[in-house]
């Protein structure tokens, strides 16, 4: 297995498991992935962290690899001779955008040692056969947080069931899952929000949170005892697109959660506290206003996030 390595000896804290593409559009392309835009925002706002993706020698994966590097996150060689996966990117007589995907969903396997939150989210999660490798190291159990979203593609995820059983069976080994209003309607048409919460928790995980846009996030915590469902608002900015805010929502989660006191709790199996988790939410739904401010999926850097910080008080 390959380690975990981190960027000039600095070992990965968190590893983030998943594709790493590029969107290509009239011909330009541009680094995505929601796994990698995860892996980006963690390390950007201080949290050492290696992507475990699977990219070509390729032009498209040399631009991959820049990208990464460019915000200090490990990552596995590129192997030479693949193609790296790319999402094609074409406008209808409507204006309306088409895809048309090129995939590999293998995935490289990494050692979980000295790693203290494993993450997965979007295809790398539920195609084979990656979706082993992830299967594998939330099997793996160990002292760590295990966090996943789904981060639905219905293009791509066009078996419902089977799909519900991929993200069910990784939500049952998660501590926290986070997804979108979007993705709970494709997975649980029907529900109520605060139902589909109630569900996550059902099947294991302490902590479900679901992002709704300008209508902010709410949460709702496994303690076995309270249905109390807590909001927070988004944060108030000038939208310039939504791209990646999701992922940078998540990773400023993550990161709160690691640095705070979430993750001591949420390792010793005790519901986290309310005021705990709220303080977390604001940091992610704060992360996730900076990049919708600007374009494309560009999660902030710790010192954005201070700086904002100041610039309120």
């Amino acid at each position: 297995m390959k380690h975990a390595a981190g960027v000039e000896g600095v070992p990965a804290r968190a590893l983030v498991f998943g594709e790493a593409l590029v969107d290509v559009i009239d011909g330009a392309s541009y680094p995505g992935g929601s796994p990698m835009n995860v892996a980006v925002g963690l390390s950007r706002l201080g949290v050492p962290t290696t992507l475990a993706a699977r990219f070509g020698d390729d032009e498209h994966g040399t631009q991959i690899a820049e990208h990464l590097a460019a915000s200090n996150v490990g990552f596995a060689p590129q192997v030479a001779g693949a193609e790296t996966s790319r999402a094609e990117v074409t406008l209808d007589a409507a204006g309306q955008a088409q895809y048309r995907f090129v995939l590999d969903s293998a995935l490289p396997e990494t050692s979980l040692d000295g790693i203290e939150l494993v993450h997965t989210g979007s295809l790398g999660a539920v195609l084979a056969p990656g979706s082993a490798t992830v299967e594998a190291a939330f099997a793996a159990g160990g002292a760590r947080l295990r966090s996943y979203d789904p981060n639905i593609r219905p293009d791509l995820m066009t078996d419902h069931d089977a799909t519900i059983d991929r993200v069910e069976r990784l939500a049952a080994r998660s501590h926290i899952v986070k997804l979108s209003d979007e993705d709970a309607a494709w997975l649980y048409p029907g529900l109520a929000p605060e139902q589909v919460l109630g569900r996550l928790l059902d099947l294991g995980a302490a902590l479900a949170v679901m992002t709704r846009g300008a209508a902010g996030c709410i949460a709702r915590i496994g303690d076995g005892a309270s249905d109390d469902v807590l909001a927070v608002p988004a944060q108030r900015v000038t939208v310039v697109d939504t791209v990646g805010a999701g992922d940078s929502f998540m990773a400023a989660l993550l990161a709160a959660a690691l640095d705070g006191p979430l993750a001591p709790a949420l390792l010793a199996g005790a519901a986290p506290a309310p005021h705990d988790v709220e303080v977390a939410l604001r940091f992610a739904a704060h992360a996730a206003g900076i990049t919708s401010s600007r374009a494309g999926a560009n999660p902030p850097w710790a010192h954005e996030v201070a700086r904002a910080d100041d610039a309120r008080s």
